[in-house]
């Protein structure tokens, strides 16, 4: 596994937004793990956020795109911080955009924030993490709603690698159904295999019996074939 892959575990343990113990997902699924990247909070966590969320985007889909989308309400920082970190680090100036939930009536009114898509635009879609795959079925008609613009992948913070609508991942079937390239800074298997009986700052994350907590969770909602 590469080494920012293990830093962004570690770092999403020391930020809270990775955590374990009994949770429900939006999808209404009992779950012992639950990444939830409203408690990144500080400029400092973002700004390191924004540069495991370019790599992740660099190594799967280049910088040949125009536009990278954050839904509302947590996709608008995601897609803010990504940018920053494309041009610091990659010295591409990729436009950010993201949509209201109210479109406004006065001022500057429409949908959007930041960037207005233009005809032509390829637009790469930051989200948090895709569970059921629920979210992208209303974003997809946000963006295509705005011109002849062509959505192109969809990046991920952690691929839970569990089934969506069907046998196959949520990644998978938003590839199959949409056509979008996915792509996620790590995986649920790295978490385990980074985490599991490996001490962290003096404990133990993933024991023996989380582990089969885990391990009975895929068993019940684990996709086929995942990778």
């Amino acid at each position: 596994m590469e080494k920012y892959k293990q830093e962004f575990i570690e770092f999403m343990i020391d930020c809270e937004v990775l955590k374990f113990g009994d949770f429900v997902t939006k999808s209404g699924r009992k779950t012992p793990f639950f990444v939830n990247t409203g408690f990144y909070r500080t400029g400092a966590q973002l700004r390191k956020l924004g540069e495991y969320y370019a790599r992740a985007i660099e190594e799967k889909f280049g910088l040949d795109f125009d536009v990278l989308f954050g839904p509302a309400y947590k996709g608008i920082p995601l897609s803010v911080a990504a940018t920053i970190a494309i041009s610091e680090h990659y010295g591409k100036d990729i436009r950010y955009s993201s949509n209201r939930k109210e479109i406004k009536d006065h001022g500057d009114k429409g949908i959007l924030l930041g960037s207005p898509m233009r005809d032509g635009d390829r637009i790469v879609i930051i989200e948090d993490v895709t569970t059921a795959g629920t979210s992208i079925q209303e974003t997809l008609p946000i963006i295509r709603a705005q011109g002849d613009v062509k959505p192109i992948g969809l990046v991920v913070s952690v691929d839970r690698m569990e089934r969506g609508q069907g046998t196959k991942s949520a990644l998978q079937e938003i590839h199959e159904t949409y056509g979008l390239e996915t792509t996620a800074i790590v995986t649920m298997a790295e978490v385990v295999e980074h985490l599991y009986n490996r001490p962290y700052k003096g404990r133990i994350v993933i024991d023996d019996a989380l582990k089969a907590a885990i391990d009975a969770y895929y068993a019940q909602y684990g996709a086929e074939n995942p990778a």
